[in-house]
């Protein structure tokens, strides 16, 4: 997330220097309370162009129903296999149609009835489940994975969390899980006009920078991760 996030906002940053505008392409996807949710807020350019692209044209949802649920199918599968010509993709793409499929025709109204902690957490279980099936090889690597993620049985969180195990992948997953969430611009909207904090806000994205820039230096060869795609 903050790797694809991250480089849209250099995208747009760098637009605006040229004189571009591109918009934002991630709305802190993490906080969502149902998949619906979930791609109205991730990788916004993406959804927009299938909907505009492939999804409206096919008639979108002004057909029956039958033909709608149809349309959603070739959407998915299609922006499954944007991602790549592999099973793993194609079944991704899928699972998410599916998981719509269901939030739009039987549980829209019974999520919104349920409380906003419940909400997130359905959500954010099968979007991780999904990333699973995003990254793995094969099938039998997607069944052993997921089986993993919720089987505590084996788990020693005493060890987990104990000195011996504390390391700096800790601090930066904390780190990580505080700033998904839209803390930043709360703050930014209560204290954005104020001169000492602009200069605090130029002042810690200069050090930000340098830290990056240190980061990059010291680390060993690092692959793009999209040459995949």
């Amino acid at each position: 997330y903050y790797d694809f996030s991250g480089y849209s906002d250099m995208a747009i940053g760098l637009g605006e220097m040229f004189g571009f505008h591109f918009l934002e392409n991630f709305n802190y996807p993490y906080i969502s309370k149902s998949i619906t949710d979930f791609w109205r807020r991730w990788h916004i350019s993406l959804s927009s162009w299938f909907r505009d692209y492939i999804y409206i044209p096919l008639g979108g949802n002004r057909v029956k129903k039958l033909r709608h649920i149809f349309n959603i199918f070739v959407v998915w599968a299609l922006t499954g296999l944007w991602h790549g010509a592999a099973w793993n993709f194609i079944i991704w793409g899928l699972y998410f149609g599916i998981i719509l499929i269901i939030e739009k025709f039987l549980l829209g109204k019974l999520l919104n009835k349920l409380p906003k902690l419940v909400q997130w957490i359905y959500a954010i279980i099968f979007i991780v489940i999904g990333w699973v099936i995003f990254r793995a090889n094969n099938l039998t690597e997607i069944g052993y994975i997921v089986k993993k993620l919720f089987d505590f049985s084996s788990t020693d969180f005493i060890a987990l969390l104990s000195i011996n195990n504390f390391s700096l992948s800790l601090i930066y997953m904390v780190i990580g899980i505080i700033l998904m969430f839209p803390i930043y611009p709360k703050i930014k909207e209560k204290l954005g006009d104020k001169t000492w904090y602009q200069w605090l806000e130029v002042f810690f994205c200069i050090g930000l920078l340098l830290l990056c820039i240190l980061f990059l230096v010291s680390s060993s060869y690092n692959p793009f991760i999209y040459f995949r795609f």
